[in-house]
């Protein structure tokens, strides 16, 4: 027997079926419920400018770097008198006036001209280059032995080795190597007339502003020359001769100490008790 078929009115659920068109609706309506980006979201988003404030930290050059550099050829001397010396050009860079220089090069002439400078002092200053000091050595206030320079050192070789290398250092912009070559001056011992030589080189081959290298050497014979220059007399008085801002420089500084001495005499007179006055009855 058929069972008896059952009707559900919608009208007892008092909810009415939904039509195509509240289907349209809903779906707007669910659409819409998605959050907006607001005007403080898109600024967020917008570049601020400040992605790059972080400062850019050079790459370190590494010893394997400057070997791996191209190879420059240094021509030392003039004439018939030219060495030819070679070096690594990332290491010649850290002067500024050769890296000057090798910037002008092309691909095929890579040579620096050195025609005036000294060839011991320019060895000296690629010694410096790749190791950070030249012979003879400086470990702390010691200074390596050189058994090559003569005992006395008459002539001043040692004194005029560092005096070179020192005023190359200047004119190549290396004031390390500057500051190396001064401190092994004032430790090198020499004689009266290798002190002499070593003046004369200094005041042919510094500027007179150079004070840092030309006033050691005026107070060097300022303090000593009533001593040495009995054993140096003829040398010195030519030196006076040849070259007068020396004479001049030396002169100053023993007539400031003559000064001095005599400022302090008369303070300790002016200061100290005056004598009983004797009288005659």
């Amino acid at each position: 027997m058929a069972e008896p078929e059952v009707v559900i009115d919608a009208s007892e659920n008092n909810t009415p079926a939904p039509t195509q068109s509240q289907d349209v609706d809903m779906e707007g309506q669910e659409e819409s419920t998605q959050p907006e980006n607001t005007a403080d979201q898109q600024e967020d988003l917008e570049p601020s400018g400040l992605e790059n404030i972080e400062p850019e930290v050079p790459a370190r050059v590494t010893f394997l770097d400057c070997l791996k550099s191209p190879i420059i050829e240094l021509s030392v001397g003039k004439d018939d008198d030219i060495t030819i010396l070679h070096a690594h050009q990332r290491l010649l860079e850290q002067s500024p006036v050769l890296e000057g220089q090798i910037a002008t090069f092309g691909d095929e002439n890579r040579r620096i001209e050195l025609p005036d400078e000294d060839l011991t002092a320019t060895a000296c200053f690629l010694e410096f280059l790749y190791k950070g000091d030249y012979f003879p050595s400086l470990s702390g206030s010691f200074l390596e032995t050189d058994p090559t320079i003569p005992t006395p050192d008459t002539d001043g070789v040692a004194l005029l080795r560092h005096a070179r290398v020192y005023t190359l250092a200047q004119r190549f912009g290396v004031p390390a190597l500057a500051t190396l070559a001064h401190k092994k001056i004032h430790l090198t011992q020499s004689t009266a007339r290798g002190e002499i030589e070593y003046a004369r080189y200094v005041y042919g081959h510094t500027k007179t502003t150079d004070e840092s290298i030309r006033k050691p050497v005026a107070a060097f014979w300022a303090t000593r020359s009533h001593v040495l220059r009995h054993e140096a007399e003829a040398e010195f008085r030519s030196m006076c001769l040849e070259f007068p801002q020396f004479g001049f420089d030396v002169l100053s500084l023993v007539l400031d100490n003559q000064e001095k001495r005599t400022a302090r005499s008369e303070t300790t007179i002016g200061g100290g008790r005056k004598r009983p006055r004797v009288s005659a009855v």
